[in-house]
């Protein structure tokens, strides 16, 4: 007879999910062993490898959480109503809350990606790419002439990326600047190079 699941099933994959992020985070991938993700979890390895069979699967679930949160998060807005200007506004804003709230896997996804096989890292590589394909088609939106400029499109999107992606490194949600008013920095940043030929 198939053993049955556990009811908590799910929350308890978060868990360690959530311990592993916080734990590669701070010493890294290959700094980390199972026997530390059980301590940090307060767990036995067994348990760990109930839930996971191993630690490469356990570093994915870290990675593709966080990019399928910000794909979900960004093809919402897409998808939805208001001008194009409007949208990048929404999308930063999301991306921003999803940064603060998630910083450890930002940080795991950021400097891990090398230690997932050609598969599992060609599959958040595609979904990245589709992020920054929505940036793209927005700011191709917001400025048609972009499409006359070959590539300046795809740096511009770039470009944004760059400004919001390393703000887990630097940015204190306390602070005096929250993240939706960075996040409106970055796009106004943005807009306001829009229009400059190069």
């Amino acid at each position: 007879m198939a053993r049955t699941q556990a009811p908590d099933y799910d929350q308890r994959r978060e868990a360690i999910v959530s311990a592993a992020a916080a734990l590669y985070a701070r010493r890294g991938f290959n700094g980390a062993s199972v026997a530390d993700l059980a301590e940090a979890c307060g767990n036995s390895k067994s348990l760990i490898y109930h839930y996971y069979s191993s630690k490469e699967d356990i570093l994915f679930d870290v990675m593709i959480s966080h990019v399928r949160a910000l794909d979900e998060a960004a093809r919402a807005v897409a998808d939805g109503q208001g001008a194009a200007a409007e949208k990048l506004r929404a999308l930063a804003r999301n991306f921003m809350t999803l940064y603060v709230g998630a910083a450890n896997r930002h940080k795991v996804l950021l400097n891990e990606l090398d230690n997932l096989d050609d598969v599992r890292r060609g599959e958040i590589v595609e979904t990245q790419r589709g992020l920054i394909e929505i940036v793209r088609g927005l700011l191709l939106e917001i400025e048609p002439a972009l499409a006359q400029r070959p590539g300046e499109a795809f740096a511009a999107a770039m470009l944004f990326f760059g400004m919001i992606n390393w703000t887990h490194t630097w940015f204190d949600a306390a602070g005096p600047v929250s993240a939706d008013a960075l996040a409106d920095m970055a796009v106004n940043l943005t807009l306001g190079g829009l229009g400059k030929a190069t």
